[in-house]
């Protein structure tokens, strides 16, 4: 018995393209420092560097407990006022809801009752 072979062909070799990554020109430039014309230097006596930060009107410093850094903090007076606002508004919302809720319970048979009677006549009509 002859049994049919199938005979393969060797693999042609391809090559693989060479793509070059793209470059591009990133533009820049020296920054032109125009000092005013009224510059003046502070006189500071010597011997003593500005070392401290600008204050801030309205703020204060807060040591941090086990670290040598100060947190700034509002003042009181604006702590009160943002604190009161607060409370204020979660007290309106809360109220403003269980008026809501009970407006809604109250209203109810009473929307029902209404809704029964007109559909009644209007069936009465047809």
């Amino acid at each position: 018995m002859d049994l049919p072979t199938i005979v393969i062909p060797n693999p042609d070799k391809i090559e693989t393209i060479s793509i070059p990554l793209p470059t591009a020109e990133v533009p820049s430039y020296v920054p032109m420092v125009v000092p005013p014309s009224d510059l003046q230097a502070e006189e500071e006596p010597e011997g003593t560097a500005s070392e401290k930060e600008p204050e801030s009107p309205g703020m204060r410093k807060v040591d941090i407990p086990f670290t040598e850094k100060q947190m700034p903090v509002p003042e009181t007076e604006i702590l009160v006022t943002a604190t009161t606002t607060a409370v204020v508004s979660v007290a309106a919302t809360l109220t403003a809801t269980a008026a809501f809720k009970y407006v809604v319970t109250a209203m109810k048979p009473i929307l029902k009752t209404t809704w029964k009677k007109i559909s009644q006549s209007k069936k009465k009509v047809s």
